[in-house]
C-alpha cells in the first residue's frame, strides 16, 4: 500500500508523496490509486485527481479524472477515501483531452460525482 506522506504530522504534502497513494471505496477496499493531480494554473488549487483503476472494479486499466473534492484524506490508512461507486465510474461523462477547456464537461463531472465545483461561489 502506498502511503500519502512520510511526514504525518505535516499539514502540507508533496505531490511526489501523493502519486501511487491508494484510494479506498466503501469499507476498506482499495479501488485504485492516484496517478497524478491537475492544478489550476492561476490559483494553484488542486482541482482534479486522475486515478488509475487498473482492472479493479471490473474496469479495464484506465485513468479517470475525479474532482479532488470527492476524496477525503484518512490518516488511519495514510490514503484517501471516496464514496464513488463502480456505477458512477462506468457512467461518468465522456472525457477527452479537450475536456479540460470545457466548463460544461467540468460541471457535468462535478454533478455526476456529487462534488462541489472549484470555481465561483
Amino acid at each position: 500500500m502506498a502511503r500519502a506522506t512520510a511526514h504525518p504530522d505535516h499539514r502540507l504534502i508533496s505531490s511526489e508523496d501523493i502519486h501511487g497513494t491508494d484510494v479506498l471505496g466503501a469499507g476498506d477496499d482499495v479501488i485504485g490509486e492516484i496517478d497524478h493531480l491537475l492544478i489550476e494554473k492561476v490559483t494553484g488549487r488542486v482541482v482534479y485527481v486522475v486515478m488509475s483503476f487498473g482492472g479493479v472494479l471490473g474496469l479495464a486499466h484506465s485513468h479517470y479524472p475525479i474532482p479532488w473534492s470527492a476524496l477525503t484524506y484518512d490518516p488511519t490508512v495514510a490514503g484517501y477515501r471516496t464514496g464513488i461507486t463502480e456505477d458512477q465510474l462506468r457512467n461518468a461523462p465522456e472525457f477527452s483531452d479537450d475536456s479540460w477547456s470545457d466548463r460544461s464537461w467540468e460541471k457535468k463531472t462535478h454533478e455526476h460525482y456529487g462534488a462541489p465545483v472549484y470555481w465561483g461561489s
